[in-house]
Parts: C-alpha cells; sequence; structure tokens
C-alpha cells in the first residue's frame, strides 16, 4: 500500500520540476527572441532640439533612434565622399540631472567596448557660457588612473558643438566625421557614456550602475538595426531577477507565513499546512537557487566590475535556504517532539528562517537599486508584493491575538464561575480518632 504523504510529496516534487523546466524554456526563447533589435525611434523632447531640427533641413535621410540605456538619443546620416571614405554626421544627446557632467560618443575599429574606443566628449562645468568639446584616445591607462587629456584620433572630425537646450533640458553634441575604408557602416561599433564628476575639464569615472556598464552596440548606419552587446546580459538579469523575487523573494516568506500561523494556531490545518509549507519551500528553493546560479555566471562574464555586498549576500542566502531545505528533505536528521534537543533545533531553525526574512529583501533591493535608471517598474512590483505578504501578516497576527485574548477571558470567567471545593474534617467527638469521617462541602461563591 503506498503511503499518501509519500505520494503527496512526489506530487509536489513532479510539481517543482515542470515549474522550472517551463520558466527556462519561455527565458530561452525571449533571449533568442531577441537577440538583435531593430531601429527604436526616436521621440519626446530629442525631436523638438534645435540641433535635430537643423541636422534634419540638411538632408531627408536622417536616421533617429534611441538607445538601449542612459536614456540617450541618438540620429545621424552620412554619404560616400569621392575618396571612397564616409562622411558621418552624428547627434547625440541626454538630459543631464546636474550642472555640472560629461557626455561622451565614440566608435572602435576593432570590438564595441570602450578601451580602444575614438571618442568625442563634451564637458560641462558651472559658470561656464559655452561647454568644451574635444576628441579623446581611450586607452588602458586610462582605467589604470592616468590623466584623461584631450588628444587627436585617426580620422577627421570637424563641425564639433555642444548644444545645451535648456527648454527642453537635452545636453547634445553634434559632429561630422569623415571615416576611412576601415571603419564598416555596416556593423559600426558605437559606444556612449555619461558622467557626473569633472576635474576641472578633465571628465572622471563614471557610475557603475549596469546601465553605464552596457552602453554600447553594434549599428548598422543603412537600416538602423544594431546588435546590442549588452541586450543578452539584460535578458539574463532580468530572468535572473524574476527566479529570485518569486523564489527566494515570494514563495519562500509565504512557506513562513503558513508555518507559523496554520500549524495549531489561530487556523489549525494539520497536515495540510505542512505540504502547503513543504511544496512554497521546496519550488522557492529550485527557482531561487536556478536564479543564483544565474547571478554567478553573470558575475563571472562581469571581467571589469563586481557588486561586492549583492554578490555575498546572495551567497548567504543560498546557503541558509540550503540548511532549511535540507532539514524539510532529510526527515530522519530532524528531532522528534521527545528528544531532549528538540528545544535546540527549533531556535536554530527559527534564526535562520527570520536572518533569510531579513536578508533576502535588502538583497533583491540591491539588485534593483543596479538596474536604475529602468528600476522603477521592478522596484513597485517587489514593493508590492511585500505590502500584500505585510497585510496578510498583520491580519493573521490580529486574528492570532485576538483569539488568543478571547480564549484566555473565557477561561478566566470560567474558573470564578466553577463551585470552590472545600475539604471539612469533622470529628463526631472533638478528638481525632483512627476511625474518624471527613466528608467534602461544596460552597458556591
Amino acid at each position: 500500500m503506498i503511503n499518501p504523504s509519500k505520494k503527496g510529496k512526489t506530487k509536489m516534487q513532479s510539481f517543482a520540476l515542470n515549474t522550472i523546466f517551463i520558466l527556462i524554456s519561455l527565458s530561452h526563447l525571449s533571449i533568442v527572441v531577441s537577440s538583435s533589435k531593430p531601429l527604436n525611434p526616436c521621440n519626446g523632447d530629442f525631436l523638438h532640439t534645435q540641433a535635430y531640427r537643423q541636422m534634419q533641413n540638411q538632408t531627408n535621410t536622417t536616421h533617429c533612434k534611441k538607445l538601449s540605456s542612459l536614456q540617450a538619443q541618438f540620429a545621424w546620416n552620412y554619404h560616400k565622399t569621392s575618396h571612397n571614405q564616409t562622411q558621418l554626421n552624428i547627434l547625440i544627446g541626454t538630459k543631464l540631472i546636474t550642472n555640472m557632467g560629461w557626455l561622451a560618443w565614440g566608435i572602435n575599429p576593432d570590438l564595441p567596448r570602450m578601451v580602444g574606443t575614438r571618442a568625442i566628449i563634451a564637458v560641462k562645468v558651472p559658470n561656464q557660457i559655452t561647454p568644451s568639446v574635444n576628441t579623446y584616445n581611450i586607452t588602458k591607462d586610462i582605467q589604470l588612473g592616468c590623466k584623461f587629456q584631450p588628444s587627436g584620433i585617426d580620422f577627421m572630425v570637424q563641425n564639433m558643438t555642444v548644444v545645451d537646450d535648456k527648454d527642453v533640458g537635452f545636453f547634445s553634441v553634434f559632429a561630422t566625421l569623415v571615416l576611412p575604408q576601415r571603419y564598416n557602416v555596416s556593423s559600426l561599433n558605437h559606444v556612449w557614456q555619461v558622467g557626473y564628476c569633472v576635474d576641472g575639464l578633465e571628465p572622471k569615472m563614471h557610475e557603475t550602475s549596469l546601465g553605464n556598464l552596457d552602453s554600447k552596440e553594434v549599428l548598422d548606419l543603412e537600416t538602423g538595426d544594431c546588435q546590442n552587446i549588452g541586450q543578452h546580459r539584460r535578458h539574463m538579469r532580468k530572468i535572473h531577477g524574476i527566479l529570485n523575487i518569486i523564489g527566494w523573494g515570494t514563495l519562500m516568506p509565504l512557506g513562513v507565513i503558513v508555518a507559523r500561523y496554520f500549524k495549531q494556531f489561530p487556523i489549525k490545518l494539520d497536515p495540510c499546512w505542512y505540504y502547503f509549507h513543504y511544496c512554497c519551500q521546496v519550488v522557492g528553493y529550485i527557482l531561487g537557487t536556478a536564479g543564483w546560479g544565474l547571478g554567478l555566471f553573470l558575475g563571472h562574464e562581469s571581467k571589469y566590475y563586481t557588486f561586492h555586498s549583492h554578490r555575498v549576500l546572495g551567497i548567504c542566502i543560498f546557503g541558509f535556504t540550503t540548511l532549511q531545505v535540507t532539514q524539510i528533505l532529510a526527515f530522519q536528521f530532524k528531532p522528534t517532539q521527545e528528544d531532549e534537543y528538540r528545544k535546540h533545533w527549533n531556535v536554530y531553525h527559527h534564526f535562520l528562517g527570520y536572518a533569510l526574512l531579513v536578508m533576502i529583501p535588502v538583497n533583491i533591493y540591491k539588485g534593483i537599486k543596479l538596474l536604475k535608471p529602468n528600476n522603477i517598474t521592478w522596484k513597485w512590483t517587489y514593493n508590492g508584493i511585500l505590502v500584500l505578504l505585510g497585510v496578510v501578516v498583520l491580519a493573521l497576527e490580529i486574528v492570532t491575538w485576538a483569539i488568543f485574548l478571547y480564549k484566555k477571558c473565557c477561561k478566566k470567567t470560567v474558573e470564578e464561575s466553577s463551585p470552590r471545593r472545600v475539604e471539612i474534617e469533622e470529628d463526631n467527638k472533638g478528638q481525632t480518632k483512627e476511625g474518624s469521617s471527613s466528608r467534602t462541602i461544596e460552597v458556591q461563591e
């Protein structure tokens, strides 16, 4: 005869495996579908800037697209010269949120990366009427902390102009480039960057948010199609975030809520509470572990930057949840109610559980912060999940205390209204004798 509890556990394990298989399949499909992106047209205030209107008036073949990060927008047109070179007009703009900062755009003849880029950088400082703009060679020495000074590059740059359009809030750079044949217009490696720290007229290190680190792509100047180098990683980050929010941030706390409020008090659902607790913890662990492993892979791929606190907390969360789930799966190691060390085991189990309830939201918010400035949806989505869980906990806590106080009050009332038994020893002769009898008298108060 099949044990019903084992049969239920087998079904829950099958459900967990099916869930993770479906999520991985959907994730793979989304990455394949989004491996390349077509032209994403410009919109908003950028189309109304004076620089863009002047550029559009020069030729009707101007392309314009929103770049994938840093809220930047990019416009261009080009034509072949008589010397088989390419004359390229570019306009890049973004909204600088401070009175000081810099905007950079450049191309790399070898790879879509910052090192090796020939860049045009405009620097904006307070009390300066016209921002400065120069060409720069970005080398490995700059990453090592060497002074970043203007320098010549291997192609001609003309008509460099900076437009700080305060009416619409766009800070833009226009330039005309004459590119030699080695620069392929059908697969041009271009990068862009925004920074807010300036030393005199020297641009200093930009932020290390994911938007800053993914600002590069391979662009087809003729069609506007691009191969976004950071797009694949962005989709993997989204999957990493979704798996961890559902696994660590939703199902694991839900399992704790079930164990606290449906085991005995205020609502006893025995043994259903344990099966639901088991299912939440195991499925949450599978999803969270998948997201954690994906996070380790992303960290390995990120050779030039590491988010130490996010990484350390993630490792601690994985370790603690592994201990917790191992206790659920390994029934032979769980002490029974009669064991002397059951009390110590409970303290240990509860300590790990409540420590996880603190660490998980902290680390999820750290991960969401890394996605700035495109992290508003993530932030409010997780805020909604926490609020919903908090409302459920508050409601169940109120019910728990209400039932507890009600039962305590009823017990006290019953004790006060019950008869008091008084034993009176009577001796018919007023002396203590071997055969003396006693009688019990009930006194109703």
